[in-house]
């Protein structure tokens, strides 16, 4: 793993914390949405998918024994995105020439969040049954009330939550890295010597 300057570093702590207060809002207010992955996905977008997955996890793990201890389960799941947010930064290049290309993000959404929502849905049926913290809870209940079974019933409500969240959050995460000051963006591409797209 290549060490980043003490300001990437820094910059790498700020994005992890976007996660936990994108987190908590999410909860706060029972969104069926979880934005805890705004800045996982920018820094993926900033430094590449490596630190995208570094960011991931560290606010998963701050996240889990501050907040909501669900988020420690689901750890994996920001690896996978940070890692796949940082490749679709790299690739399909939704952030190009300082503008944003609205209809690339519909097929990165789907890029980011088809293997993270097989790993999410399978640690929320069968470790949780179903039920967990984020207001997602509600839809697997009610279609589960409707008869339908709970495995079902969870990957359904996810990859369909797990979709409208990731592009949000890559739409925020793009929105973001765009509105970064042109001097702030020369320090973090270090000479041209970082992984990022931008």
């Amino acid at each position: 793993m290549k060490k980043l300057p003490s300001v990437q570093l820094c910059a790498l702590a700020v994005l992890a914390v976007v996660n936990i207060i994108g987190a908590n809002l999410a909860l706060m207010l029972r969104l069926p949405l979880y934005l805890d992955s705004i800045g996982t996905m920018a820094a993926g977008a900033l430094f590449g998918p490596l630190w995208g997955a570094v960011t991931g996890a560290a606010s998963a793990l701050l996240n889990g024994v501050t907040t909501d201890p669900y988020a420690l389960y689901y750890l994996p799941v920001q690896l996978i995105t940070g890692a796949l947010a940082g490749v679709v930064f790299q690739k399909i290049r939704i952030v190009q020439d300082r503008q944003l290309r609205l209809p690339r993000l519909f097929p990165a959404a789907i890029l980011v969040s088809l293997p993270g929502t097989v790993v999410s849905a399978s640690v929320t049926a069968f470790l949780f049954g179903g039920i967990t913290s984020s207001g997602s809870t509600i839809l697997v209940q009610f279609l589960h009330g409707l008869g339908w079974n709970l495995t079902v019933s969870v990957c359904a409500v996810q990859a369909l939550t797990d979709y409208l969240d990731r592009f949000a959050c890559l739409a925020l995460a793009a929105v973001l890295v765009r509105a970064l000051p042109a001097p702030f963006r020369m320090i973090m591409k270090n000479g041209g010597k970082h992984r990022g797209a931008l």
